[in-house]
């Protein structure tokens, strides 16, 4: 899930976009649709106090509001609708076409479409837009979301879930991690963080989105470390550590092709795996007490997810803030911890586990820093093979970088089979053709290293939260009786 900080760039895809439009692709009525609709308001909600769920899911832009966010929306709601009335903030609207969905066939003109992968790459030009076929409550702007989470927390009740899923930046620190909103809107940790120290009522946060553990600064004051823990009790599970990116925004709508984190988490509080059939109870019910909690769920994505992910959580931002770096230990009862101990142990081959586990990390991490390197290298050269392959092609057609000039219409009409030869033949061009495919290759090379980390970081973390447990168990006092807490708050039902 690439982070969503973006402006709308480039007008030539903008009328690439209007220009490839499909005929059969646009938006039809649907009574049936409509009808279901129908059974949700659309405008602010009555009654927002008693909500029990919230989520909050898309792009910033139609590009970034793929089907697959729209999909987990589905389940998130169908998983929560047993427990109470809700709210779904999803991208532009109930009636804005902007789902992202890949489209079957491309009708894209081969020229025009080269000079716009060479003079404004971007994605989604691939795709299709639709409307939503799942009820949708209002926009998920960032002002939409505040005014919701406000309401929703301004009065005593149950527990709240709120869900945040889509796209997520990264700040300069964890606090000002974003995630990402209609209308290039986002909400950072710290503004989340101030709403939920006026909330009168518990909050759990399930955050799926790129560098989404920058929420579990929450279990701060205001998110700041320095201003010690937050009042309020509030915990969260998250798809990945702050400053790492996570999957989960395919415009694939099949979902035997994607990954991420809602799709393992939702469907793991149903009791089913990631493809939705049932799985035995004892596979998910870690602790033995005859249901499947918030942490329960949380683990099994991080049991089996194929993704990059490395999902986090508050207690273990917690732990990594105050348990002591050395000292005696007590026992601790984490059933989580021990399950995924064991289960990443035999996946992973692990005889010696602990000194095995972090010697592999730390030998990948290495490698990982050398293939960033090289990326860096590879995208330097084709930069300077862009600069001289464009830099051919507007010698001859001084327009062909700006298709809103008035020219050119007309000189792609009337250049066509030119500009489609130096395309083909260009020495230099073919330059930059090569050097955009090593490009695209050592960024495979790059995820590949990254999602083989991701498992040995999993396990070296849990080994890591076992021992800091231990520590802060011994040490007592206060930080220890909020660690239970949190505890308590994650291993929650939904």
């Amino acid at each position: 899930m690439i982070g969503a900080g973006l402006v709308l760039g480039g007008a030539l895809a903008t009328t690439l976009a209007l220009r490839g439009a499909d005929e059969s692709t646009r938006t039809q009525p649907d009574p049936a649709r409509e009808q279901t609709l129908a059974t949700r308001s659309r405008g602010p909600a009555q009654g927002e106090g008693s909500l029990r769920w919230i989520v909050a899911a898309g792009g910033s832009i139609p590009e970034l509001n793929q089907v697959q966010i729209e999909q987990d929306v589905a389940l998130i709601a169908e998983t929560f609708s047993a427990i109470g009335p809700g709210r779904v903030l999803f991208g532009a609207g109930v009636d804005s076409p902007s789902v992202q969905e890949l489209a079957p066939t491309s009708t894209r003109d081969p020229v025009v479409a080269s000079l716009a992968d060479l003079f404004a790459p971007r994605g989604g030009r691939d795709a299709r837009y639709r409307l939503p076929t799942i009820a949708v409550d209002e926009a998920a702007t960032a002002t939409s979301l505040a005014r919701t989470i406000e309401h929703a927390t301004s009065t005593r009740g149950a527990p709240l879930v709120l869900v945040l899923a889509g796209h997520g930046n990264r700040g300069e620190t964890a606090r000002d991690n974003t995630v990402d909103l209609w209308a290039q809107s986002s909400l950072t940790v710290a503004e989340l963080a101030a709403m939920l120290d006026r909330a009168q009522r518990e909050v759990r946060v399930v955050a799926t989105t790129c560098f989404s553990g920058g929420f579990a600064e929450l279990v701060f004051d205001g998110a700041d470390p320095a201003a010690g823990p937050a009042g309020p009790v509030r915990c969260g599970l998250f798809a990945t550590v702050w400053d790492l990116e996570a999957a989960g925004c395919d415009p694939n709508p099949d979902r035997a092709a994607q990954e991420g984190y809602a799709l393992h988490f939702f469907n793991a509080l149903r009791g089913r795996d990631r493809d939705g059939g049932a799985l035995d109870p004892a596979v998910l019910d870690l602790d033995g007490d005859g249901a499947i909690s918030l942490l329960e769920a949380h683990t099994r994505v991080r049991m089996v997810s194929e993704a990059a992910d490395v999902p986090t959580t508050t207690s273990e931002r917690w732990l990594r803030a105050v348990a002591p770096e050395q000292g005696p230990s007590l026992p601790v009862s984490l059933p989580e911890e021990d399950a995924l101990i064991e289960a990443l142990t035999q996946r992973l081959d692990l005889q010696n586990r602990e000194p095995v586990a972090f010697a592999q990390l730390e030998a990948l991490e290495d490698r990982i820093e050398a293939a960033s390197g090289a990326l860096e290298d590879a995208q330097a050269r084709e930069d300077e093979a862009y600069r001289l392959a464009a830099a051919a092609l507007l010698a001859r057609w001084p327009v062909l970088d700006d298709p809103w000039h008035p020219d050119f219409g007309a000189t792609v009409a009337d250049a066509r089979a030119a500009i489609a030869e130096h395309l083909e033949t260009d020495p230099v061009h073919a330059a930059y053709r090569t050097a955009r495919a090593e490009v695209d290759r050592r960024v495979q090379e790059l995820a590949e290293l990254r999602r083989r980390a991701a498992w040995l970081e999993r396990l070296t973390r849990a080994l890591d939260n076992r021992e800091l447990a231990g520590r802060l168990h011994a040490a007592g006092g206060t930080n220890w009786q909020i660690y239970e807490r949190l505890l308590t708050c994650e291993r929650s039902l939904p």
